[in-house]
């Protein structure tokens, strides 16, 4: 596990436990690092960087600590100012970057930020390249064979330079609109930018496929990234549609690399029915590659049996859309994504890409010409219920024999109607139980014999 960097980036409260020295430092190794690499192949240019933001006001602070690392090590930066994380991975990968940046913490609190590093591919980075990150910020860098104690300053004509690249993001938007198929015209489409990076980025989209583009929440200030608004918050979207007899709405998450949807009724559509909807399509198009679905473990067992039903194959990986892509790529696969509305279509993106997400929705809804409600009628999504329990320790709570035993129990009692899982939480000293089955009270006896048996060995703490 790392010490700064999980699965989603180096995330925390800014300039509490990620602060601006910490991304000065990160840009001083990034820079110096690329650059290294670089000169030890025979190529004496600067590394290039590419940056890219959210709108949180500290977003600003941690975007020039980052260039003045940067530049100081010897790179040019490229900003892309206020923009999405797919955004960010497209120009990483299409116009030559050494790596890319993203400034942002995704669906939390506007307080909240973090530093997301992608690679030249435009895909996460590898855990060789986080481990030594982390060893520069604690002082402890050995890399080229020698131990690091401070990295050198560039000087003179070395000195890294700023450049405005507005560009790169308005090509990426450009490419999203040479990827629609079919006119939007006469589709009333809601979207829900969470005051975040796809507020000035999903309107034009839509528009210049011909939709009557309906939006909500792109009014950033600093303070309101997801603040009652986006997908976690997807009441609003809701009622906004039903409000306004929409045919369709779309809610992205602060850096926009997730999208949920909404049915012309205001029923939510999960990355489970985006994944079934998605996945059938390109079945009966020939184009989804092996066969398969690839899904985290805590997609619904609705999903699954679904799948079954039109002969599609599925994978289950660890939760976290960088699982799922690495197993997309070692399998040839072309569609996997969470519950959470994290969805990649390999064939187009690196990455969950909100806005491509969408454009695949409206895709299928133009050419079946069904309204999204008929589009998610094979799909039954089993009630589902999550209880986290707060444990002194949790290997010993997880590997309780008592505990397995009443998991088993359950799983058996479940049988083919339903699933139990339980698992440690990545981040806290929580054991999550969750239960699937055909009634919400079903899913409430099954959840209370596990934690049941955590709090009686004593576990809780």
């Amino acid at each position: 596990m790392s010490k700064y960097f999980g699965t989603d980036g180096f995330r925390g409260e800014a300039n509490k436990n990620l602060t601006a020295d910490h991304a000065f430092r990160v840009g001083r190794f990034l820079g110096w690092y690329y650059g290294e690499l670089k000169r030890k192949s025979g190529d004496n240019t600067p590394a290039r960087i590419v940056i890219g933001k959210d709108t949180r006001r500290s977003s600003y602070m941690f975007e020039y600590s980052l260039v003045g690392g940067l530049t100081a090590s010897g790179a040019d930066a490229y900003l892309l100012h206020v923009t999405t994380t797919p955004s960010v991975a497209y120009v990483a990968r299409t116009d030559g970057f050494d790596c890319g940046i993203m400034i942002s913490a995704s669906h939390n609190p506007y307080y909240d930020n973090g530093i997301k590093l992608i690679n030249s591919k435009g895909e996460k980075m590898d855990e060789t390249t986080i481990e030594l990150v982390e060893a520069y910020l604690d002082g402890e860098l050995e890399a080229f064979g020698q131990k690091w104690a401070e990295l050198p300053f560039a000087t003179g004509d070395h000195i890294g330079r700023t450049v405005d690249y507005v560009s790169g993001r308005n090509r990426y938007i450009g490419y999203l609109i040479s990827l629609g198929l079919y006119s939007f015209r006469g589709v009333k489409v809601g979207l829900d930018c969470a005051n975040g990076a796809s507020w000035n980025v999903a309107k034009s989209v839509f528009d210049a496929l011909g939709a009557e583009t309906y939006v909500i929440n792109a009014q950033p200030n600093g303070t309101n990234i997801n603040n009652n608004a986006g997908s976690t918050h997807i009441e609003g979207l809701q009622k906004f549609v039903v409000e306004n007899g929409l045919d369709v709405g779309f809610a992205y998450d602060g850096d926009a690399d997730r999208c949920l949807a909404v049915d012309e009724k205001g029923n939510l559509l999960t990355g489970d029915h985006i994944l079934y909807i998605c996945g059938s399509h390109m079945k009966d198009n020939g184009e989804l590659l092996s066969n398969t679905v690839v899904t985290t473990i805590m997609s619904n067992i609705g999903l699954y049996k679904a799948l079954d039903a039109k002969g599609i194959g599925y994978a289950k990986t660890a939760v976290g859309d960088k699982y799922v892509y690495e197993y997309m790529s070692k399998n040839n696969c072309r569609l996997g994504g969470e519950e959470s509305g994290h969805i990649i279509f390999s064939k187009y993106a690196t990455t969950g890409d909100g806005l491509l997400t969408s454009l695949k929705l409206m895709e299928v809804r133009m050419a079946k010409k069904a309204k999204m409600s008929e589009l998610t009628a094979p799909l039954t999504i089993y009630p589902q219920l999550l209880v986290n329990v707060r444990v002194k320790d949790k290997a010993a709570a997880q590997n309780d024999p008592d505990v397995q035993k009443a998991v088993e129990a359950a799983s058996t009692a479940l049988g083919d109607s339903g699933r139990i899982l339980v698992r440690e939480s990545g981040t806290e000293p929580l054991i999550r139980v969750m239960a699937e089955a055909e009634s919400k009270e079903i899913c409430e006896k099954m959840v209370s014999s596990i934690v049941d048996v955590i709090k009686a060995k004593g576990h809780e703490a």
